[in-house]
């Protein structure tokens, strides 16, 4: 099988024919390509809904929105919990670990869960519902019982913190910091006890839940792009981030920031009313707000956000990082989110104006318009 079309390198755009099976076996240099754009596969680590299905609803809902997001080319997506009771969440990763297992036929890849909550702070909730726990030993193992966390979001302030991060490192559970009251300095000893016990560190939705910087108060994201190891998910529909925070956070972690959703259950469905964690949201005009006006989640594709960020100015090769390969990096997803030959074949075709055309998971074509 092959694709002909402008292919999206690491370094530059070949026009060129890829040709795979499951997996790339060959770039090929093609000088008549036609002008549509081959690139990976894009990776949301970050995705509580979208079609109407949401994580915590259990299998179906799992399976409903990682089909509607593989329609705007996401080949492999975290599933993420939101902060409700604790017996819900354990029920909400052990469907993730379900999903995982089995695979979900003609969908994308699910390799875990993101669990974002209940470890929060209570003082940065957001769009969170309140039922906020520290990160007591018990909880941490419940957790990592279930198999399937690939990500949690911490806050560094919370008791138990520190024998937390300890633990999920320990896992090989990438840390994300965030909805957190942490200071530069604490953060930054949050960042390096997760190297230091062998971790990867990542912050959640960079600059939301975390205040932002000033002068004599850099805070969590200060910390989160001071620090050369560490990743970070930026939140790229217009509402979330100014662009000038994103080209600034681009500009200074390169191949360390990447793109998320964050979508809830209301993504693609249009304005209107919808639902998270239990809270009422209104969608207007590609914003999904709750009553006091918070920002409630998003209804965010990332197919959506590399139109975005190409209208800023970016490339398309750096498009394809923020939404793909940085992301593969921060998971540790060798396999994957690069047009390499030896990767897995999966790749979504854009036409000339940025939309999806086609998708292509392990080789299968999955998407076609």
């Amino acid at each position: 099988m092959h694709l002909d079309g402008q292919l999206v390198l690491p370094d530059r755009v070949l026009p060129g024919r890829v040709r795979f099976d499951t997996r790339i076996t060959a770039i090929e240099p093609r000088a008549d390509a036609p002008a549509r754009y081959i690139l990976p596969g894009f990776i949301d680590t970050h995705v509580h809904g979208g079609g109407g299905g949401d994580t915590m609803d259990g299998v179906d809902a799992i399976e409903r929105l990682a089909r509607f997001h593989l329609a705007h080319g996401t080949t492999t997506l975290l599933p993420t919990t939101i902060t409700r009771p604790w017996p819900e969440v354990l029920a909400a990763l052990r469907a993730v670990a379900e999903v995982s297992a089995r695979g979900i036929a003609d969908g994308p890849r699910i390799p875990g869960a993101h669990l974002e909550g209940p470890f929060l702070s209570p003082h940065r909730l957001g769009a969170q519902p309140p039922f906020t726990q520290p990160p007591e030993p018990r909880l941490v193992a419940e957790a990592l019982a279930t198999g399937c966390v690939r990500v949690v979001t911490l806050a560094p302030e919370l008791d138990h913190a520190d024998s937390a991060i300890d633990a999920f490192a320990a896992a090989g559970v990438r840390v994300s910091l965030g909805h957190s009251t942490a200071d530069f300095d604490t953060a930054t000893a949050a960042i390096c006890r997760i190297c230091a016990a062998g971790g990867v560190a990542g912050g959640t939705h960079l600059f939301n839940a975390m205040g932002g910087i000033e002068g004599r108060r850099p805070g969590l994201a200060g910390a989160l792009i001071c620090h050369g190891e560490a990743h970070a998910e930026l939140i790229l529909d217009g509402f979330h981030v100014h662009p000038g925070s994103f080209r600034l956070a681009a500009r200074a972690m390169g191949d360390r920031l990447l793109f998320v959703t964050d979508a809830m259950r209301g993504t693609g469905l249009g304005d209107g009313p919808s639902e998270l964690g239990g809270h009422p949201v209104t969608i207007t005009k590609g914003r999904a707000l709750l009553a006091d006006g918070t920002l409630a989640g998003s209804v965010l594709t990332l197919d959506q956000a590399v139109r975005n960020t190409l209208a800023q100015g970016s490339s398309i090769v750096e498009a394809a990082k923020l939404a793909s390969s940085n992301a593969a990096d921060y998971l540790g997803l060798d396999d994957r989110g690069r047009i390499e030959t030896g990767r897995l074949a999966d790749l979504v075709v854009l036409d000339e104006t940025f939309a999806v055309r086609e998708v292509h998971v392990g080789g299968a074509r999955r998407v076609a318009r």
